[in-house]
């Protein structure tokens, strides 16, 4: 039974990752958004929904480990395997012009939380700054977020987009959770310690929904959604998960994150914002270096 709900899993990611990036393309036509705003953040916040739901449910059952290590583990797995996948299948070419902001954003969220993980607690007030953080991101993306109308562009219903988008969203969360429930209970019953769980199997599980979509956008040559997608997620990961679940309750820190693990999502983070302005995206080369990093990753965290 086991394999047969992680091969379910499997398949409804793809599916929802389909019937999102379809759907989600089409919102951004219609109503003259970018597709990097799109990726930002209907689809990026969107395919979150799993990380907001584990650190939440962790924080409340007095496992903080899990709801941190989810977050951290998960900006990590964004990078470096879901860009590293989807550029390995298809070059991920951005101007730069188009990504600075969302990158600077991006910077600024991770050497927030990153001080925030320095003290004991991530009490309601930092909840609170977080969450105010997300709403200036979110200001400042939908100002810059519009684009000229193309006059040629096919008129499409708007109601069967939304059904794709919505649906495949939902597909993809389902899919996600089937996996990631599995995998948990199997890494428990070997001894694995809840921060590594969280950082590695829970983090690459409630990752899965990313993933899936942003390879399918890569597949499709939607660069602009498969890139937003991953910056977009690593911004509401931090601004909207962690400040939600403190803003709930107070969070409990263990030392291990400012010392060992949020040096390695800040340099993963700061080299992926010097090799896309640099490059102007992701080539094929950089997405298999970013694979090997982060088996290397996950070799040194076993």
């Amino acid at each position: 039974m086991t394999y047969l709900l992680f091969s379910l899993g499997l398949v409804m990611l793809f599916v929802g990752g389909e019937g999102l990036v379809r759907g989600a393309s089409s919102v951004a036509r219609h109503f003259n958004f970018s597709p990097m705003l799109i990726g930002l953040t209907i689809v990026g916040f969107g395919t979150s929904a799993p990380e907001l739901l584990v650190s939440v449910q962790a924080a409340l059952a007095g496992q903080p480990g899990i709801a941190i290590g989810n977050v951290v583990g998960s900006n990590i797995a964004n990078i470096l395997l879901i860009l590293g996948v989807s550029a390995a299948i298809a070059p991920l070419f951005i101007p730069a012009r188009r990504l600075w902001r969302d990158l600077a954003f991006m910077l600024a969220a991770t050497a927030i939380f990153w001080a925030m993980l320095s003290g004991s607690e991530i009490t309601r007030l930092y909840g609170a700054i977080l969450v105010l953080g997300l709403l200036a991101f979110l200001a400042v993306a939908f100002l810059y977020g519009k684009i000229d109308a193309d006059e040629d562009a096919p008129v499409e219903n708007q109601l069967l987009a939304w059904g794709f988008t919505l649906g495949g969203l939902v597909v993809l969360v389902i899919g996600a959770r089937l996996l990631v429930d599995n995998a948990v209970i199997i890494a428990k019953t070997f001894g694995v310690p809840e921060a590594v769980i969280g950082l590695t199997i829970v983090a690459v599980g409630t990752s899965l929904p990313e993933l899936a979509t942003s390879v399918i956008a890569a597949l499709r040559r939607q660069t602009e959604i498969a890139v937003g997608n991953v910056i977009g997620s690593n911004i509401f990961n931090i601004f909207s998960i962690i400040g939600i679940t403190a803003l709930i309750t107070p969070i409990p820190v263990d030392p291990r994150f400012a010392v060992i693990d949020m040096p390695v999502a800040t340099a993963v983070a700061v080299g992926l914002a010097v090799a896309a302005i640099l490059l102007n995206g992701l080539p094929r080369i950089a997405g298999v270096i970013l694979l090997a990093l982060y088996g290397g990753y996950l070799w040194a965290m076993a």
